[in-house]
C-alpha cells in the first residue's frame, strides 16, 4: 500500500511538471507570434514603477518628470550620440548582472545587430565613460529618447521584454527615434479612432516633430504599434488609409526604412 501511495505521488508530481513545461512552451510560442507593440503593451500594462523610475509616455518612452510629458523628445541634433573621427558612433553600454546567460545573449544580439547595418557601434562600458546605456531589468520595457547624459536607463524586464524586437525597439528610442504613429505626417497614412482609446491614454497618439529623415511612412517599422494599441473596447485605435486592409504594426525586427533613417540621421 505504501509503494502504491509513493507511485501515486510520483505520477502527480510528474504530471504537474509536464503541465508547467507545456505552459512555458505555450507562453514562448504565443510571445513569438506577437508584434513588438503587443509585447510592449503587455509587458507594461500592469506596471508598478519604483519611486526612482521615470514617468512613461507613449507606452515605453521615459521622461524625467511629469513636466516633460508634453515635450517633444529628441527633435534636435543635441540629443544625438557623438560621432568619432573614424566615422563610427560609439555608445558604451553596461548590462546589469541580474540577467541569465540566455537573456544576456538576446540583449547582446540586439546590440550587435546595429553594427551590421549602420555606423552605430555599441561597446562595453569602460571606466571614464561619462555617458552610457545602463541596461537593467526594471519595471517594464522603456528607454529615454536620444542621449540624455550620464548613465541612462534602458529597462528590459525579465517579464516580457527580452525579445529581439523589443531590444531593437528600445535601442532605437535611445538613438533618438519616436514611434511611427506619432510622425508629423501620420494623418496622411493612419486614421486614429480617438473614441476607442483608453481614457487618459490619448497622449500616446499625439503627433510630434519626429526625425523622419525624408523617409516614407512605414507600416512595417519596428517602431509602429499595432491597430488595437491602447484600445478600451477591443476595437481598432488606428486604421491605415486609404486602404484599411493593409497590415501594419506586425514587425519583429527593424525594417529597411528603420535602417535607412538611422543611417541618414547619423550620416553613416
Amino acid at each position: 500500500m505504501q509503494v502504491f501511495s509513493w507511485c501515486f505521488v510520483f505520477l502527480v508530481l510528474l504530471c504537474f511538471s509536464w503541465a508547467q513545461v507545456e505552459v512555458a512552451i505555450l507562453e514562448v510560442d504565443t510571445s513569438q507570434e506577437l508584434s513588438v507593440g503587443e509585447l510592449l503593451e503587455r509587458a507594461n500594462r500592469d506596471r508598478t514603477p519604483d519611486f526612482d523610475e521615470p514617468v512613461l509616455i507613449g507606452g515605453d518612452i521615459a521622461v524625467r518628470s511629469e513636466a516633460d510629458r508634453n515635450a517633444d523628445p529628441c527633435t534636435s541634433s543635441g540629443c544625438l550620440w557623438l560621432k568619432y573621427t573614424d566615422g563610427n558612433v560609439y555608445i558604451p553600454y553596461y548590462i546589469a548582472n541580474h540577467y541569465s546567460d540566455r537573456e544576456r545573449e538576446i540583449i547582446v544580439r540586439g546590440l550587435q545587430s546595429f553594427s551590421t547595418v549602420s555606423c552605430i557601434r555599441f561597446r562595453p562600458y569602460q571606466n571614464g565613460d561619462h555617458e552610457w546605456l545602463s541596461i537593467e531589468s526594471r519595471n517594464g520595457c522603456y528607454s529615454y529618447v536620444g542621449r540624455v547624459g550620464g548613465g541612462q536607463t534602458v529597462s528590459l524586464s525579465h517579464q516580457g521584454c527580452l525579445y529581439h524586437s523589443t531590444v531593437q525597439h528600445e535601442l532605437l528610442h535611445a538613438l533618438g527615434f519616436n514611434h511611427e504613429q506619432t510622425r508629423s505626417d501620420r494623418d496622411n497614412h493612419i486614421r486614429v479612432h480617438w473614441d476607442n482609446i483608453i481614457e487618459g491614454m490619448e497622449y500616446n497618439f499625439y503627433k510630434i516633430n519626429t526625425l523622419n529623415q525624408g523617409t516614407p511612412y512605414d507600416y512595417n517599422s519596428v517602431m509602429q504599434y499595432e491597430r488595437y494599441a491602447f484600445s478600451k473596447n477591443n476595437l481598432p485605435t488606428m486604421e491605415p488609409i486609404p486602404n484599411s486592409n493593409v497590415s501594419f504594426g506586425k514587425a519583429t525586427q527593424m525594417s529597411q526604412n528603420d535602417i535607412d533613417r538611422l543611417n541618414r540621421l547619423y550620416k553613416c
